[in-house]
């Protein structure tokens, strides 16, 4: 027979000392896996909220931040820029904000929680360049009746102070508010909806 001689106690040894060392190697194998499932700690803070103290924003002044890799634009307001946003709903696509790229609490003719600062993503919802700052009025280039606003060089559309479109460009909506709230006076947290604070 071909299993005289054969040393049972040492086979079960060799075969239970296979299997644990094949578990081991498999969980070595495993944990890494499972873990690379997990976002890395930079995705994590790509896609964290931001904290922006605007307490030394002067009136017309523009700050960029980057939110979820996204450039995001506060601008404070002057009371001219926000008087001259009443008379453009004629020239604009969308001026009641209708199409929802807004938070509700931004759903208002300055499309802000306080009238004086303006929170935007800063891309144009077009083809998605980044359209440009232009707060000076009557631009030789942008037309005797221009406000203020954003330009996007790429394909001519314009966007008022409020971030609302002009009609007739190629840019269908408004630019996006992204969700904020107020933390203090000083402080806006970026990314987080604090509801109407």
């Amino acid at each position: 027979m071909a299993t005289e001689g054969v040393d049972k106690d040492k086979r079960r040894f060799l075969t239970a000392s296979t299997a644990v060392v094949g578990a081991v190697g498999a969980g070595f194998v495993a944990v890494p896996f499972v873990a690379s499932w997990s976002p890395s700690e930079r995705a994590k803070t790509a896609g964290a909220p931001v904290e922006v103290d605007i307490s030394k924003l002067q009136d017309g002044q523009k700050v960029t931040v980057e939110w979820r890799g996204k450039p995001v634009w506060i601008v404070k307001r002057t009371p001219k820029a926000l008087e001259d946003l009443k008379a453009l709903d004629d020239s604009l696509r969308d001026p009641a904000s209708e199409n929802v790229q807004q938070p509700e609490y931004a759903q208002n003719s300055s499309r802000s929680i306080k009238p004086e600062i303006l929170v935007l993503v800063g891309i144009c919802t077009h083809l998605g360049c980044s359209p440009t700052y232009r707060p000076e009025l009557a631009a030789a280039d942008l037309g005797a009746d221009w406000k203020g606003g954003f330009f996007c060089p790429c394909h001519g559309s314009k966007f008022d102070l409020a971030g609302r479109v002009y009609s007739g460009v190629p840019a269908p909506l408004n630019l996006e508010v992204p969700p904020h709230f107020y933390k203090s006076d000083r402080v806006i947290l970026i990314g987080k909806d604090g509801g109407a604070a």
